[in-house]
């Protein structure tokens, strides 16, 4: 009799610890769906751009030219370089052939030296290849790859990743030596997704049949323009008889004429620049695709991907300039305050250390409580699994025990 009521109370503690433990597995499922869904709410905190220039040898110079326009268009809107990743071949400027020696030009009237002393070129020459590229944009860098080279993005960043080569039907070559298939950039792009590395990403890419390269892409938040269709060529805008070949190609061209009609504090929206491409002066219809792109392009200025994101203070009434006697009157009243606010700041510095040890001592009344609180401010679902395992060893090991 004994026996069975000692078995009996071993089960019902077995049973209850059985019951804890889901009940606990519930609280962090709930918790890892309530992180997974505030980080789709996450707030637009910066931008970055991947420039791509996939060709190398002279007869190519528009294309350097082209990554190069790009990149001073968002250097000036406001993108700071750190925050750009450069990929040149980098072989024009001090080509043989070339009749400017340092210099490239994407006009004829040579007026704008691209190759400037502001250029930074994070990966050059043979150092430009697929294997690099899917290496910025997964994170997926070697420990020796300094952070110069890597791009730092969060679920908070906005990507414009910009592209210009030799291309075909689903491919971009890189260098005439390898090729970018569709579904490597869709594997790549789905990879980011899930890794939190951006909020929302553009993609832009000057090549022939250049919408093809966006037929794998599946990852929500992406937003892709090419600037030919399938079956269509991507064609150069003019020949610099002085340089020999040509320097830029027709849909870089006008989308840098839209961009140096705006400014750092322009609110032109993307359906703007996208209704800005003409058949019939580009010679090729320029595609874009939207259906994973959750916002109306109307209400996304251009500058959420190709300028720097900058806080707003609105304000009720214009600035008004002060007087010189109304500016020493407010400096003293100023300085007088601030003689009088240093105290008071002191016993609020206290003030808030005690409220912080109160709350401590109140957390430790209720341990669960306290547990429950670090759960819902970890950053990271690994933590919750962590989390998670830690309390599901000891309550295995003392039902195992239990149920001797």
């Amino acid at each position: 009799m004994r026996f069975k009521m000692g078995s009996s109370l071993h089960s019902r503690v077995s049973l209850l610890l059985l019951l804890a433990l889901i009940s606990f597995c519930i609280s962090v499922a709930s918790s890892a769906s309530s992180f997974s869904s505030t980080s789709e709410t996450t707030m637009h905190t910066n931008n970055w751009a991947v420039l791509v220039c996939t060709s190398r040898f002279w007869f190519n110079y528009r294309h350097m030219a082209n990554t190069l326009s790009l990149y001073r268009t968002v250097k000036r809107l406001g993108i700071a370089d750190e925050r750009i990743i450069l990929m040149l071949a980098d072989d024009m400027a001090c080509n043989a052939r070339n009749k400017y020696p340092a210099q490239v030009f994407n006009n004829e009237n040579h007026r704008l030296n691209l190759y400037g002393d502001n250029v930074e070129v994070d990966y050059r020459g043979y150092e430009v290849t697929v294997e690099n590229f899917l290496r910025i944009l997964t994170g997926r860098h070697e420990p020796a790859v300094p952070r110069s080279k890597r791009l730092l993005s969060d679920e908070g960043s906005h990507i414009l990743l910009y592209m210009t080569g030799h291309g075909g039907d689903e491919f971009l070559k890189f260098q005439d030596s390898e090729e970018l298939q569709s579904h490597d950039l869709a594997d790549a792009v789905k990879q980011m997704k899930e890794k939190h590395r951006f909020k929302e990403l553009l993609i832009m890419v000057d090549t022939c049949q250049a919408a093809t390269l966006f037929s794998q892409l599946h990852s929500p938040g992406v937003l892709a323009i090419g600037s030919s269709m399938k079956g269509e060529n991507s064609y150069s805008h003019h020949l610099d008889s002085d340089v020999g070949v040509s320097v830029v190609d027709r849909f870089t061209f006008y989308t840098l004429a839209f961009f140096e009609r705006l400014n750092i504090y322009d609110n032109a929206s993307l359906i703007s620049l996208f209704k800005s491409y003409n058949p019939s002066t580009l010679m090729s219809t320029a595609y874009y695709r939207t259906d994973l792109y959750q916002r109306q392009l109307e209400e996304v200025p251009v500058t959420n991907f190709f300028g720097s994101v900058m806080e707003t203070i609105h304000t009720d009434s214009a600035y008004k300039s002060l007087s010189r006697k109304e500016w020493d009157k407010d400096k003293s009243v100023n300085s007088l305050t601030l003689e009088e606010e240093r105290t008071p700041m002191t016993l609020t510095s206290e003030k808030q250390t005690s409220d912080s040890e109160t709350e401590v001592e109140g957390g430790s009344k209720c341990p669960w409580s306290t547990f429950r609180n670090k759960v819902h401010k970890s950053e990271d679902i690994d933590t919750l699994v962590n989390y998670g395992i830690a309390i599901m060893a000891p309550l295995v090991a003392i039902s195992t025990w239990l149920s001797r």
